[in-house]
C-alpha cells in the first residue's frame, strides 16, 4: 500500500536578504530611491508572521479580468494561524513548521527515490498502535471549507446546464460544511464520518458528515472501476455487503481506513458542485490531525485527486495563491481567465511517471542583487518538488551555499543569531527599526523569473532556504518562496505558472 506525504493536523482549506561593510552606502542609495538590487523593509515584518498584523480581506489588485471570486470555481483560503483566522496563535511557530517540513520533504524525496529504483513502497500497518506525535505543524497551511452531501439551495449545478430544485430542499438536510486539508502531494481526498467514535477518530470543529442523510451518497461497489483504481496504492479490500474500502498511510505515522463512496462536493460559495465526488468516508484514523479539520482535499496527480475529477468540468488545471498573513487567498479548480494569461510567467512541468502524484519543475539559477549565482547548471538537473505544504526552498548543497555566502556578504552589517534548526544564517534586528535586504529571484526552466517579497526571503529573521539533507539532488520550492503568488498547475498543458501580488 503506498505511503502518501506526511500531513500535519491542520493544512486547512475556506481553505522573510546582504549588507557588507559597506551597507551604509545601501541605505543611501534606498533613499536615493535606487531599488534595483536590494529592498528595505520593517525588521518586525522579517520576525513573527502574524504579530501586529490585522487582517486586510482579498486583495484589489486592480485587475480588469475576473477577480477570484468570479471564476468558475473557487474557494477563499487564509492561514490557520493568522490575523484572518479564528484559531488563536501558536506557541514556537517557526520550530514547529521547521520540525514539519524536514519530515514531509524526507518523505517525499524517500518516494521519489524509491519508485526511480522500481522498489516497492513500504506502507504502514493501519492496524498497529498509534505513533506519538512528533510535531504539531498548522501555521504555514491554508484553511478554508467546503461542503459534502446535497447542495443546501436551488442552484445551477456546475455538472449540469439546467436548474432545479436541490436535493437538499426536497430531503431538508443540506450537506455538512467541513473545514478540510488542501495537499498537492496526495490523491485521496477524505472526511470523517458517522460512525466515527472517538479515539478511532479524531475530534473536529465541524459536525461529522453523515451518509445517512445524504439523498445524493452512493456506496462505491468493490466491482467496480473506481474500486479498481485505487490498486494496490489505497485500495483496502471489501466490506461484507461489497462496499468499496480504502486506506491512506502517512508518513509519519498517521493513517486513515473506512468506505470509498461518492456524493455532491460543494465548494464555499455554494454555487460550484461536482456530482458523484469520489473520497474516503473515515471512520477510523490514526493522528493527530488537530482538532480543526475534518478531513483532506487532495490535489495530486493521480486519478483520484479533485483535479483529476474536476477535469472534465473545469479543464486540467487548478491555480492557488497562499496569502500573507494579513490577507486571504484562494484555490481555483480550472485556468485562470484568459485575460490574465498574459500575466503568468511558465516553466514546464516534470511528471514522474512511477510516482504521478508529485508535481516537479527544473530550478535553473538562482538571482541575489540582479546577479545570477555561479552555480553550474547540473546542480539543478534533477529538479525541484513544488509542494503547497513544504515550508522553506530546499536548495541543491552548492547552490544553497552560494546563496548564503552572497547573502550573508551582503548582510554583514547586522549582528547574527544563533541558527534555528536547519535554518542557519539568522540574523539579530532588535537595534534595526528598518532592514535593507538583498532582492533575491528564482529563475525557472524557460526563463521564468520569479521575484521574491521580503517574507519570502526570510522566516523569523533567518534566510528561509536550506541546503537538501544528505546527498540529494531533487529540491523543494517551498511555500514560503509561493506565498503571495497565483501559482498555477496547468497539468493538461504540461507547465507551472506564477503570476504575482495575486492576493
Amino acid at each position: 500500500m503506498q505511503q502518501v506525504s506526511a500531513l500535519p493536523p491542520v493544512l486547512l482549506l475556506l481553505l522573510l536578504i546582504s549588507l557588507s561593510s559597506s551597507s551604509c552606502c545601501h541605505g543611501a542609495n534606498a533613499a536615493a530611491g535606487d531599488h534595483h538590487d536590494f529592498m528595505v523593509v520593517p525588521a518586525s515584518s522579517l520576525l513573527h508572521l502574524s504579530q501586529g498584523a490585522v487582517c486586510s480581506g482579498h486583495k484589489d489588485d486592480g485587475l480588469t479580468a475576473m477577480p477570484p471570486h468570479n471564476r468558475a470555481a473557487w474557494v477563499p483560503i487564509n492561514r490557520p494561524h493568522g490575523p484572518c483566522s479564528s484559531a488563536g496563535a501558536m506557541d514556537n511557530m517557526v520550530d514547529n513548521m521547521l520540525l514539519w517540513d524536514q519530515l514531509r520533504t524526507s518523505y517525499i524525496l524517500k518516494e521519489l527515490s524509491d519508485s526511480r529504483a522500481g522498489k516497492a513502497v513500504p506502507t504502514i500497518d493501519a492496524n498497529a498502535a498509534p505513533a506519538p506525535p512528533v510535531v504539531k505543524q498548522d501555521s504555514m497551511m491554508m484553511e478554508g471549507n467546503i461542503t459534502m452531501g446535497p447542495q443546501p439551495n436551488v442552484t445551477c449545478n456546475a455538472t449540469s446546464s439546467s436548474m432545479a430544485t436541490s436535493d437538499a430542499a426536497r430531503s431538508g438536510k443540506p450537506g455538512v460544511r467541513q473545514t478540510v486539508i488542501i495537499d498537492t502531494s496526495s490523491d485521496i481526498t477524505w472526511v470523517q464520518c458517522l460512525p466515527c467514535p472517538v479515539p478511532q477518530c479524531h475530534l473536529q470543529k465541524d459536525p461529522l458528515y453523515d451518509p445517512a442523510d445524504s439523498t445524493t451518497y452512493a456506496p462505491i461497489p468493490c466491482g467496480s472501476r473506481a474500486c479498481k483504481e485505487l490498486g494496490s496504492s489505497y485500495g483496502n479490500g471489501c466490506s461484507g455487503s461489497g462496499q468499496c474500502n480504502y486506506a491512506v498511510n502517512y508518513s509519519d505515522g498517521r493513517a486513515t481506513t473506512g468506505t470509498y463512496i461518492t456524493d455532491t462536493l460543494t465548494l464555499s460559495d455554494n454555487t460550484t458542485s461536482i456530482n458523484g465526488f469520489r473520497f474516503g468516508c473515515s471512520h477510523a484514523d490514526r493522528g493527530p490531525f488537530g482538532d480543526r479539520t475534518a478531513g483532506v482535499l487532495a490535489l495530486g496527480g493521480g486519478p483520484q485527486s479533485l483535479r483529476a475529477q474536476a477535469a472534465p468540468t473545469y479543464g486540467d488545471a487548478f491555480s492557488y495563491c497562499i496569502p500573507l498573513p494579513s490577507s486571504i487567498g484562494f484555490l481555483s479548480l480550472g485556468g485562470p481567465p484568459v485575460g490574465l494569461l498574459p500575466r503568468f510567467v511558465l516553466t514546464p512541468l516534470i511528471r514522474n511517471p512511477r510516482a504521478p502524484t508529485f508535481y516537479i519543475v527544473r530550478l535553473e539559477a538562482i538571482a541575489v542583487s540582479g546577479k545570477r549565482l555561479a552555480v553550474p547548471p547540473a546542480a539543478f538537473a534533477a529538479g525541484a518538488v513544488m509542494d503547497s505544504n513544504a515550508v522553506i526552498t530546499q536548495l541543491p548543497a552548492v547552490a544553497y551555499a552560494a546563496l548564503r555566502a552572497a547573502f550573508r556578504s551582503f548582510m554583514g552589517a547586522y549582528p547574527r543569531a544563533a541558527p534555528v534548526l536547519n535554518l542557519d544564517t539568522c540574523y539579530d534586528f532588535t537595534r534595526s527599526p528598518k532592514v535593507t535586504l538583498p532582492k533575491v529571484s528564482l529563475v525557472f526552466a524557460g526563463g521564468a523569473t520569479v521575484p521574491l517579497d521580503a517574507a519570502s526571503i526570510m522566516l523569523g529573521g533567518c534566510l528561509a532556504f536550506a541546503a537538501i539533507p544528505g546527498n540529494g539532488s531533487l529540491g523543494f520550492i517551498g511555500n514560503i518562496q509561493q506565498q503571495n503568488y497565483e501559482v498555477l498547475y496547468d497539468v493538461g498543458g504540461g507547465s507551472v505558472g506564477f503570476r504575482r501580488g495575486a492576493c
